[in-house]
């Protein structure tokens, strides 16, 4: 749990970031739609691209296919935007896979 939670606070920093440099933000004028969008399209394109978002894989995980292998392009789309809505990750099974997980067939391993 501990490396989830890491990776989730090393791409929320990153989403943070892009956020503030793409809308050209401060701190004042935080926007939060902005900042989730931003998160769940740095999902989106990297974990198809890298196997996992940077903080996953600057943790040492992944994201792969229920039967192993590569997630695809849809299935990490489909979990970013249930991600992105937050309630799935907070919700998992006995294995520790989030609701958001399970939907999408993807699975967090370490890699």
């Amino acid at each position: 749990m501990g490396r989830r939670i890491a990776a989730l606070a090393i791409d929320q920093v990153l989403a943070t970031g892009a956020a503030f440099w793409a809308f050209d933000y401060t701190f004042p004028d935080y926007n939060g739609f902005a900042v989730s969008g931003m998160f769940v399209l740095l999902q989106i394109v990297f974990i198809p691209t890298i196997g996992g978002s940077i903080g996953h894989r600057l943790v040492g995980l992944r994201v792969i296919s229920l039967t192993g292998g590569w997630a695809g392009v849809w299935r990490p789309a489909l979990r970013s935007v249930l991600l992105g809505f937050a309630i799935p990750a907070l919700v998992w099974d006995s294995d520790q896979r989030g609701f958001h997980d399970k939907i999408a067939g993807t699975v967090l391993i370490r890699s």
